[in-house]
C-alpha cells in the first residue's frame, strides 16, 4: 500500500497563472501533493474543485495551510486554521504582517514564514 500523498489548502488561489497563488498551485501539484484551493468567488482552479474555505475541504488532517492572501485577508483565516486540523502554516512573502504573526502564534498555530513554492525545492519563475 502506497504512502498517502500530502495535503495543502492554498489560500488565495487564482485562475490567473501569473499570481502565486496560482502557481503554487500547480507547484504543489507537480510535485505529488494533493492540492485544495480556497477561493470563496471560484469554483475550479488548475481542473481542480476550489473550496471557499477551509471548512468545505474533505478528507481530514491537512498537512499545510499556504496563505497567499494580504495580511487583513489572512488574518481573517486564523480561526478557521485553528479550528481544522492543521500540520503547518505557511506565510508566504506579501502574506504576513507582526498582528497576523502575532495572532497565529497566540492561537498555538506552527507558523513558518517563507515561500512554500521554493521550500518544495521549485522556482516560481518556472510556473
Amino acid at each position: 500500500m502506497s504512502e498517502p500523498r500530502p495535503r495543502i489548502a492554498v489560500v488565495g488561489a487564482s485562475r490567473d497563472r501569473s499570481k502565486f497563488g496560482n502557481k503554487a498551485v500547480r507547484a504543489f501539484v507537480a510535485q505529488g501533493w494533493e492540492v485544495f484551493p480556497v477561493n470563496p468567488t471560484l469554483d475550479e482552479v488548475e481542473g481542480l474543485r476550489a473550496y471557499p474555505d477551509l471548512a468545505s475541504i474533505p478528507g481530514g488532517r491537512l498537512d499545510r495551510v499556504s496563505l497567499y492572501v494580504p495580511p487583513q485577508v489572512g488574518i481573517r483565516v486564523l480561526d478557521q486554521i485553528k479550528l481544522a486540523d492543521v500540520g503547518e502554516v505557511w506565510l508566504n512573502p506579501g502574506s504576513e504582517s507582526p498582528e497576523l504573526v502575532a495572532h497565529a502564534e497566540a492561537l498555538g498555530l506552527d507558523v513558518i514564514q517563507a515561500c512554500s513554492i521554493i521550500d518544495l525545492g521549485e522556482n516560481p519563475r518556472h510556473y
